[in-house]
């Protein structure tokens, strides 16, 4: 097992949520923030945020869990092996169809939410009709650490 480095947020984004890691999305970018958080180096990015206790609550696995084979050490890979063999089961069907739907997924249709995603669309520069979470997240991270 090796020691993943953690990155320093406050210096760049964590990685995309599209990554996938053992099929799923949003895994990488939470690990990211779970190393950063462990390290101190988090800035303004939270780990067991609501995003990530998405992917965490579709495999019934918690945050609190990541955070201690983060700890030690465990690789992305290490992770995504450990969630796959704990929680809830899945397929890879399964795995594919959730990551698929997340990824596509677009606040501005939901009643309940398109409010708050058309102001945080403004604020990052992206059309909310034509945009999905994902892309609002990439937009924010670029202007977060646009020179």
């Amino acid at each position: 097992m090796n020691s993943i480095p953690a990155k320093d947020l406050t210096k760049e984004a964590p990685s995309s949520p599209r990554i996938r890691v053992g099929g799923y999305v949003i895994l990488a970018r939470a690990l990211d923030k779970g190393r950063a958080a462990i390290a101190g180096t988090s800035g303004e990015y939270h780990f067991d945020c609501p995003l990530d206790q998405f992917l965490f609550g579709f495999k019934g696995v918690t945050g609190t869990e990541i955070s201690t084979l983060l700890e030690a050490g465990n690789s992305d890979e290490e992770v995504a092996s450990w969630i796959d063999a704990h929680g809830t089961p899945k397929t890879e069907e399964e795995k594919v169809a959730w990551s698929d739907g997340v990824e596509a997924s677009r606040p501005f249709d939901h009643p309940d939410k398109k409010d708050w995603f058309v102001g945080v669309c403004a604020e990052a520069g992206i059309d909310p009709a034509a945009s999905t979470l994902f892309d609002y997240l990439e937009a924010d991270d670029q202007l977060s650490f646009a020179q």
